[in-house]
């Protein structure tokens, strides 16, 4: 019996079973598809952005620098600041397809911010993402079995059963990965709740005949929207009320009269390579666990791409849920702990959904639509408007409730730096929670030695302590307690104890 099987081999459960190979997990990943090789995860439909949040998983695991490397993303400057430079951001994005100027971002406003080595969000692709990823859980000992999928679940209070074509799995807890259309959300019984869509959307790869007709970059038109980043890489959105018939591929003369109709033009289609379809439904579970079977990415929640938060927002759930499954799993997780992932992560999610149909609605072309765009267009031109947006797109608005007044609490940790040069994301690559203790008298240094295999103590002064004396970092990176200058030990105890358990004897 394993502890732990993953339902879905795509970046969310690859993530989510490094971080349970990394904590000492059995787990088996179950992948429907035969190979990891897809023309729709390689260069052009399979790019992707990473926003600064995900970008900064990778590096605390060590594994930035790979995948920088399979993304094809050289070294530019400013693409790692030094200890003391700010991190500006290189591309501010875009709102329903309504460009942010960098120049307006504001890189200081984030609260308890400071620079490190991790670059302000990334551009990278499927399939580099999953080779890195597939590289490191082999590593950690995660097993991966393709062209199997599961056909049923029986489930208890004490394990869970899949049935994969003639196998059947047994493990103590299930996750399904297994994207939108997940096969794990229905056999489990998930609710799934939302609304309907009011577009089909296309991606294609395509030869145009007459490329002078389209231009680049964004389109906002009265009819649609049309996206050309690249020669031959086409998106468009076509407001049919998510009418075409996504069972079927659509054909050249569909997408075509679809590019005509959104562009204005009659641009000619001579040849298209690759082509796939989705819509804005925006679709959320009720909650993300159901006794032992849980769900992380678009198993649990459904949206357009509008904005690239959908693999960001995954790969939050993973990092959220590993390390606090990973105690379920090892009989020390207190009270409540796994519970927390769906109470955390269920907002996130709701929120990235009404992001999405918020850029739906502005881009509906009508005066309704235009009106909102023309609004929306002056307030991403200010300051506040930009970084307002930005903050939103990379997640560093972020933040849970876990019951503190301290704004830092329940935020991403800032990378904080030692005076030897140590950095926090140098702490945490052995999925580890942190404490850094920047008091002269290491005031929590006796307090913490009871979660030793669970929490690494750090004390010495810091480059920049933030007016900190002390801060506790969970293995997902966000802040679970910070302290002043004097530190109260009986408070750190009491925050150890919610996060970690009971201190070992």
């Amino acid at each position: 019996m394993h502890d732990v099987v993953i339902v879905g081999a795509g970046p969310v459960g690859l993530f989510l079973a490094c971080e349970l190979g990394l904590a000492g997990c059995s787990v088996l990943v179950l992948e429907r598809e035969p190979g990891p090789l897809s023309p729709f995860k390689a260069l052009p439909l399979g790019i992707r952005g990473l926003s600064s949040t995900s970008v900064q998983a990778f590096y605390r695991r060590g594994m930035l620098h790979q995948l920088l490397k399979a993304s094809g993303v050289h070294d530019e400057p400013g693409a790692h600041p030094g200890p003391d430079e700010p991190s500006v951001p290189r591309r501010g994005g875009h709102f329903a397809g309504i460009m942010i100027d960098p120049a307006k971002i504001d890189s200081a406003a984030p609260p308890y911010r400071l620079p490190g080595p991790a670059p302000e969000g990334m551009p990278t692709h499927v399939e580099a993402i999953e080779a890195v990823l597939a590289e490191r859980a082999s590593e950690l000992g995660v097993e991966v079995r393709r062209g199997v999928t599961a056909s049923s679940i029986a489930h208890n209070d004490e394990s869970v059963i899949v049935q994969a074509g003639e196998h059947a799995y047994t493990a103590r807890w299930l996750v399904g990965c297994d994207g939108g259309r997940s096969t794990v959300r229905g056999l489990a019984g998930f609710d799934f709740v939302g609304t309907e869509p009011l577009f089909t959307g296309y991606t294609m790869f395509a030869t145009v005949a007459d490329p002078e007709k389209l231009s680049p970059g964004f389109n906002l038109t009265p009819t649609g929207m049309y996206l050309q980043p690249a020669a031959g890489y086409i998106g468009m959105m076509d407001f049919d009320g998510g009418a075409f018939d996504r069972s079927q591929q659509p054909t050249r003369d569909h997408l075509q009269t679809v590019l005509r109709r959104v562009s204005g033009t009659d641009v000619t289609l001579s040849e298209v390579r690759l082509a796939s379809s989705f819509t804005d439904r925006a679709m959320q579970t009720t909650t993300y666990r159901r006794g032992r079977v849980l769900l992380a990415g678009d198993a649990a929640h459904i949206h357009s791409p509008l904005g690239g938060q959908g693999l960001n927002a995954g790969i939050g759930d993973a990092l959220n849920l590993g390390w606090k499954l990973a105690a379920a799993v090892h009989g020390h997780a207190p009270d409540g702990l796994l519970d927390t992932y769906s109470r955390e992560r269920h907002p996130v999610g709701s929120a990235v959904l009404d992001w999405s149909r918020a850029q739906v609605a502005a881009m509906r072309p009508d005066p309704h639509g235009r009106a909102v765009q023309g609004l929306i267009r002056e307030l991403i031109d200010t300051r506040d408007g930009a970084t307002y947006v930005f903050e939103r797109m990379s997640g560093s608005s972020v933040r849970y409730d876990l019951g503190s007044e301290h704004p830092l609490v329940g935020r991403g940790a800032p990378d904080l730096r030692l005076e030897d040069g140590t950095r926090l994301g140098d702490l945490m690559r052995d999925g580890r929670g942190v404490t850094l203790d920047f008091s002269a008298d290491r005031c929590l240094h006796g307090s913490a030695r009871g979660w030793e295999s669970r929490m690494r103590y750090v004390a010495g002064p810091a480059k920049d302590d933030l007016g900190l004396g002390a801060v506790l970092v969970r293995p997902d990176g966000v802040v679970a307690w910070a302290g002043d200058r004097a530190p109260d030990r009986e408070a750190f105890e009491r925050a150890a104890g919610r996060w970690f358990g009971d201190p070992e004897s």
